[in-house]
């Protein structure tokens, strides 16, 4: 199933479940607190894990793709990295949407007191942690093909429009536009 839907269908019944929870009760609003609080630390141990095992296995496969861009064909760009990079950059994107869905959790819990979200959250972390695909490729040994092949498709709720292009045609096109740029 699409990451996305299956996201929806979660955050659904999480919410049909977060209803039956009493949370004016102190000890059960605190029980919710520590799991969430959990959560979101075990989810950023494993991103700070996986970029140990990226750091560690050093892979230096040069990696070129075409970037697209919201304006067409003109306006994406070609992107040469190692494989390192790549998966360290996406890894720190992983880790600072931990780190902006937490702040967003504690303007919401603390500032405007609202509770069900940090159940919501916390069993979408989870989620969220378990179909990362740097995670997939170095934490559960998973081979980098079809989906987990780099680069790593968007894929949106209606499909990927905006995916990096990997074939030939796409990168020598790229590269005659930087090449023509550059004179």
């Amino acid at each position: 199933m699409n990451p996305a839907v299956s996201n929806l269908v979660i955050s659904l019944g999480a919410m049909q479940v977060a209803r039956k929870i009493p949370f004016d009760d102190p000890q059960t609003l605190l029980y919710v607190r520590i799991a969430y609080v959990s959560v979101q630390a075990i989810v950023l141990g494993a991103y700070f894990y996986v970029g140990l095992q990226i750091k560690k296995k050093n892979d230096q496969t040069v990696l070129k793709y075409v970037e697209p861009s919201s304006m067409g064909a003109e306006g994406s760009k070609l992107v040469t990295t190692t494989v390192r990079d790549y998966d360290l950059q996406e890894t720190s994107k992983l880790m600072r949407a931990v780190y902006f869905g937490a702040a967003m959790m504690a303007f919401m819990h603390l500032y405007l007191k609202y509770t069900q979200p940090l159940f919501i959250q916390a069993l979408m972390g989870v989620k969220t942690l378990y179909d990362a695909k740097p995670v997939a490729i170095h934490l559960f040994g998973k081979p980098a093909e079809g989906d987990l092949k780099r680069p790593f498709k968007a894929g949106g709720m209606f499909g990927g429009a905006s995916d990096p292009q990997t074939d030939k045609a796409a990168i020598d096109e790229a590269e005659k536009r930087v090449g023509k740029k550059e004179e």
